[in-house]
């Protein structure tokens, strides 16, 4: 088994940026792809950006421009940073990834904990 380590979250000013992180509790041989999902009270879980284990990103257009995903393969890492964050970017951020855990096994899919993100003046 392994967790997904988030950290990162806190209350902003509108304008303002954060840095969440997402890592793998143990060694692991590899992730393939990782997301950043976020979920507001009453809504939905929602695809916030997700990146490929070659890099290659997608996003949300509400957060086009305003979001960067990144990772560190060698950390088993995932990043999102958020710039110029709106009220309507509260919610609680969420990790996923697909881990394989050993070169002989399948993948399987995790979350993180949640992290809360607070963004208020």
């Amino acid at each position: 088994q392994v967790q997904l380590v988030e950290s990162g979250g806190g209350l902003v000013q509108p304008g303002g940026s954060l840095r969440l992180s997402c890592a793998a509790s143990r060694s692991i041989f590899s992730i393939n792809d990782m997301g950043w999902y976020r979920q507001a009270p009453g809504k939905q879980r929602d695809l916030v950006a997700s990146i490929t284990s070659g890099g290659s990103t997608n996003y949300a257009d509400s957060v086009k421009g305003r979001f960067t995903i990144s990772r560190d393969n060698a950390k088993n890492t995932v990043y999102l940073q958020m710039n110029s964050l709106k009220p309507e970017d509260a919610a609680v951020y969420y990790c996923n990834a697909d881990v394989q855990m050993y070169s002989w096994s399948g993948t399987r899919n995790y979350w993180g904990q949640g992290t809360q993100v607070t963004v208020s003046s």
